[in-house]
């Protein structure tokens, strides 16, 4: 078991790791939409939806994979009507065959973030 952690995703804000590395599965953690050079997080759903993505992918470079390594994905939703932009977002982040996803709506997400997106990769 390996631990995986980039500076180019946002530090974990709790006892966690961004992603632990088994070998032929890579497990990351939520990934809420901080900008991690800025600490930052934008304003709109679509924008939240791209930097949640993007942390998703940096922690996936580190362990030398990309999106098309993931397998299951899970989105939280602040609220469930930002479905439709969030998917409109996700599906220019994969290609087909798309991964399996859970999407649901929680009652909040940390830092007051409106997504918030883990998953779980393989290496073929």
């Amino acid at each position: 078991m390996k631990v995986i952690s980039t500076q180019n995703a946002p530090a974990a804000i709790g006892p966690y790791s961004q992603a632990i590395d088994l070998g032929n599965m890579v497990f990351v953690s939520g990934q809420i939409p901080v900008d991690p050079a800025t600490g930052a997080m934008a304003d709109t759903i679509e924008a939240q939806a791209r930097q949640s993505l993007a942390n998703l992918k940096a922690i996936l470079a580190e362990a030398g994979l990309t999106m098309a390594n993931v397998v299951k994905t899970v989105i939280f939703l602040a609220d469930i009507n930002d479905f439709a932009a969030v998917n409109a977002v996700y599906a220019e982040a994969f290609a087909e065959p798309y991964p399996a996803r859970s999407c649901v709506q929680v009652a909040a997400i940390p830092k007051g973030a409106r997504v918030e997106i883990e998953c779980i990769a393989v290496r073929n």
